[in-house]
């Protein structure tokens, strides 16, 4: 049984996709140990709680230094000797120590097509609205592993998503998560727990 730790920083919409595909059956072998958030204020925590998930709040205000987070940060995900950590939306650089002891065993969902709109400062809104600001007519969402740069690891998978006319950033984004970020990371769940990565 793949034992998987969610990082997450809002309202937690792919981490109900997850919980949602592992009672549906569409990932199998696999279940969510601990829910870990920056923010203190995130649904997800309570999404969490619902499901009989512990979860809890790790937010670097709450140390003396970005140093003193990495290190509890690490030292919490090691409590849980986690298989797999997924990065639902969680904006917090995570710690080359982690990336480095958990080396492919992290993954992220990023809401564009990689290598397009990534990187430092391309998060949530700003992802959608730079897709339309460039006039893109496709755009989707990827799931790739973690390394020590910025949406840079691994692609494991990617799906594709029509730009319709007369998108919002906000209309865009739902569809996105809808049609391509809500698939396809249950999907690669499911294949990492499964061996077919």
């Amino acid at each position: 049984m793949l034992r998987v730790g969610v990082m997450v920083s809002g309202g937690g919409t792919n981490l109900q996709a997850i919980l949602d595909a592992i009672d549906a059956g569409t990932i199998t072998n696999a279940r969510v140990e601990i829910v870990i958030s920056n923010n203190p204020g995130a649904y997800a925590l309570e999404r969490a709680r619902r499901h009989g998930i512990e979860a809890l709040c790790l937010s670097p205000k709450d140390f003396p230094d970005r140093a003193a987070f990495n290190r509890a940060l690490v030292a919490k995900v090691d409590e849980y000797e986690l298989d797999l950590i997924v990065l639902a939306g969680f904006l917090v650089r995570i710690p080359d120590e982690l990336v480095e002891k958990y080396e492919r065993r992290i993954i992220n969902i990023h809401p564009s097509l990689i290598p397009s709109f990534c990187g430092v400062g391309f998060y949530g809104l700003k992802v959608h609205e730079a897709a339309l600001a460039r006039g893109v007519k496709v755009t989707g969402a990827t799931v790739h592993f973690v390394d020590n740069g910025m949406d840079t690891g691994p692609i494991l998978l990617q799906k594709a998503v029509e730009v319709c006319e007369g998108d919002t950033p906000e209309i865009l984004q739902r569809r996105v998560m809808e049609q391509a970020e809500w698939v396809i990371l249950p999907q690669a769940i499911d294949r990492i727990a499964n061996g077919r990565v």
